[in-house]
């Protein structure tokens, strides 16, 4: 079995349209944190419905408790895990204290910075799928799409579109 997941982040009220239509094509989705509007979690619609969101350092006054810090997802082959990733270094989140808060982990997700990362130097991989939104993109909105299978190695796609004026 082969699962397909989209994963966002600082989004900041913004969910740019391209990058909801990728979602549509998906089977789970992953917000990162700085979702900042109700209106951008209701944009993300995967196949399955299934949305993991995670409370970002700009959301607490909108989202209040509603969302947890961290969330996980058991995927074919492996344990995805995200959080918004501020607690681990203001500007540049450590991705060894990343790796190891989660450890048992295949994937570690986070975003803050909006810059797009993927780093498989260790286990588990840490990413961070950039801004998807309109504010600090760092040359576009982008997303990664994660497609995750038992019988064979994880691959992420990245996409980056043209900033609209």
């Amino acid at each position: 079995m082969k699962v397909s997941v989209a994963i966002v982040s600082d989004t900041h009220a913004v969910l740019d349209t391209r990058i909801a239509d990728l979602i549509k094509d998906c089977d789970y989705a992953i917000h990162a944190g700085d979702i900042c509007g109700e209106n951008v979690l209701a944009d993300m619609r995967p196949k399955t419905g299934k949305v993991v969101a995670v409370l970002g350092n700009n959301d607490l006054h909108i989202h209040g408790d509603s969302l947890p810090k961290r969330g996980e997802m058991d995927l074919p082959g492996g344990k995805l895990t995200v959080e918004h990733g501020h607690e681990h270094g203001a500007h540049k989140p450590d991705h060894d204290s990343l790796r190891e808060s989660h450890s048992g982990s295949k994937v570690v997700v986070y975003g803050h910075t909006h810059k797009m990362i993927q780093d498989k130097s260790a286990t588990p991989w840490v990413i961070n799928p950039g801004a998807a939104g309109r504010t600090r993109t760092r040359g576009g909105p982008s997303c990664l799409i994660l497609n995750a299978s038992a019988n064979q190695e994880w691959e992420i796609e990245e996409f980056r579109f043209p900033e609209e004026d």
